[in-house]
């Protein structure tokens, strides 16, 4: 229990102080500010499992933080050769001695600007992803690096560059301008939606970090609705996304582990909270005139937090994966449009489209292929369903195709 409060503190406070002391003292001592949060919570654990639980363990975090940064900047004379000055120009902190604002306010301030920082164009989206799981998730080497199906190495020799990108081009822990922020919130809204896709359909076996990816991501969104500027209907609509796909996280598994597709689904457990929420902010996302690829893609799952199966309904999602792929086209939105258009009207149309699509590495295809052939021609759906089988990465996903295989 102890671990794991730790483990939840951890993750809960790191990316706070992370944001705060990098907001005060600059992005270029972004790897300090790790250090120094690192070395607070290190010692938090010795102090702690001898002493016992302080009353108020956050506020124990930001006092013995604030100590060990201001002794660190003085040691090393950037406070007041560089620092001090720099404040004293910027007129933020004039005569005051509290140089660390740990205020509830201030910690959202500086973490949301954190979040436009970590989301600049010119880093690399999976850096970008990195980046947020680390200063803004809280979340350690390793478990960003099974989360990638990588090694610390490569990940900490990204992070570096990543971090080397934010001091060279000078980023500063500053909202955007007026008429920047809606270019730079589309980037941060994608970012949160491939990290919240990095869980759902994460390749790593490890359930609890999957579904960890998805709430962090969750989390990252309704930070953005604490800000006006940032409150958009966009961002409210990618919100009902995650919900809504959140909500079946517990479904799509049994208790062995094993996959449940969409159809064998216990609806007694999926989350009728999530899925409230998440209706919730589908009906914010309907104010103001613009239709982004989110909305359609929100109500698209919304359309599945019903069990019904019938051709209407299969309809209504067809119908929004058409205007969703004129907007955003993908090949995955293409085989998803491809389904439902098999859903609705039968296989043989569903075959004409899906052989157009040529999805020759993505063993989904030719799961699908298999699925449409197998009604109609026996041999060439064990052929795609082989194909499948031979492509899959997960021994989750080669598990349910041979079920379909077996069945066949």
């Amino acid at each position: 229990m102890e671990q794991e409060f730790l483990k939840h503190l951890f993750q809960q406070e790191f990316s706070k102080m992370v944001a705060v002391i990098s907001r005060r003292f600059g992005l270029q001592h972004i790897e300090t500010a790790e250090d120094i949060v690192s070395e607070t919570f290190l010692l938090a654990t010795e102090t702690w499992g001898t002493k016992g639980l302080p009353a108020n363990p956050a506020a124990w975090l930001y006092t013995v933080a604030r100590q060990k940064t201001l002794s660190y900047f003085r040691r090393n004379k950037i406070f007041e050769d560089k620092v001090i000055p720099e404040i004293r120009r910027k007129q933020e902190l004039p005569d005051q001695p509290e140089v660390l604002n740990f205020s509830q306010q201030n910690i959202k301030d500086s973490q949301l600007q954190m979040l436009f920082a970590i989301c600049m164009p010119a880093i690399a989206s999976e850096a970008q992803i990195g980046l947020a799981l680390r200063i803004l998730c809280g979340f350690g080497i390793d478990e960003i690096a099974e989360a990638f199906l990588s090694n610390k190495e490569t990940i900490n020799k990204r992070l570096f560059r990543a971090k080397e990108k934010l001091r060279s081009e000078k980023i500063q822990l500053v909202f955007p301008p007026e008429n920047e922020i809606t270019k730079r919130l589309d980037n941060v809204l994608h970012i949160i939606y491939l990290l919240f896709s990095e869980g759902y359909y994460s390749k790593t076996q490890n359930q609890i970090l999957r579904k960890e990816l998805c709430i962090e991501a969750l989390r990252l969104g309704l930070m953005l609705t604490e800000y006006e500027k940032t409150n958009l209907p966009k961002t409210n609509a990618l919100i009902a996304l995650m919900c809504f796909h959140a909500s079946r996280f517990d479904a799509r598994r049994n208790t062995e582990g094993e996959l449940v597709l969409y159809e064998e689904q216990d609806e007694k457990r999926w989350d009728t909270a999530l899925i409230n929420q998440g209706i919730h902010f589908l009906n914010l996302s309907a104010s103001g005139k613009e239709l982004s690829s989110y909305h359609l893609e929100a109500k698209i799952a919304y359309c599945h937090c019903s069990k019904e199966d019938t051709a209407e309904k299969w309809e209504e999602i067809l119908q929004l994966y058409n205007q969703l792929l004129m907007i955003s086209y993908s090949p995955a939105a293409a085989l998803n449009r491809t389904f439902a258009l098999y859903k609705a009207n039968g296989a043989e149309p569903a075959l004409r489209e899906a052989e157009k699509l040529k999805l020759e590495d993505n063993h989904f295809y030719f799961v699908l292929l298999g699925e449409l052939y197998k009604n109609i021609d026996k041999s060439k759906a064990m052929n795609c369903f082989e194909r499948a089988l031979a492509l899959a990465k997960t021994s989750a996903e080669q598990q349910l195709i041979r079920q379909k295989i077996k069945e066949l």
